[in-house]
């Protein structure tokens, strides 16, 4: 005897060829503005909404990708270092958002320490 399942699907859904729901782009636009003001991590809100949490993830790298960094993300900015006063002219100190202070020689290896560090913040 064979086992019959049945779908109950509330309006209009489009699927694909491997039964999985097509969401269009001004629902997905509505998910990434709810997820982001929801408070819940990208897997509970995934499991909230009954979507898959890779795309979550995807398309949230997308809008953000799209949408440019956030008013809050530092930035750099040209200046100049002053020498009047410092023990050693040719030392860089750069201070980070969450008071962490960076000092070196080396402008390369300050600016990669300082991106490295970024990515974590």
């Amino acid at each position: 005897m064979a086992i019959t399942t049945t779908e109950v699907l509330i309006g209009e859904t489009k699927r694909d060829t491997r039964g999985r729901t097509i969401i269009g782009e001004e629902r997905w636009r509505e998910l990434v503005a709810g997820y982001e003001s929801s408070g819940l991590t990208q897997a509970k809100f995934a499991r909230r909404e009954g979507i898959n949490y890779h795309t979550l993830v995807a398309k949230l790298a997308r809008w953000r990708r799209q949408k440019g960094p956030s008013p809050s993300a530092g930035a750099f900015i040209e200046a100049g270092v002053p020498t009047v006063g410092w023990a050693n002219p040719s030392t860089l100190e750069v201070q980070l958002p969450g008071g962490l202070v960076i000092r070196g020689a080396d402008a390369i290896a300050v600016a990669a320490l300082v991106k490295a560090l970024g990515r974590d913040a």
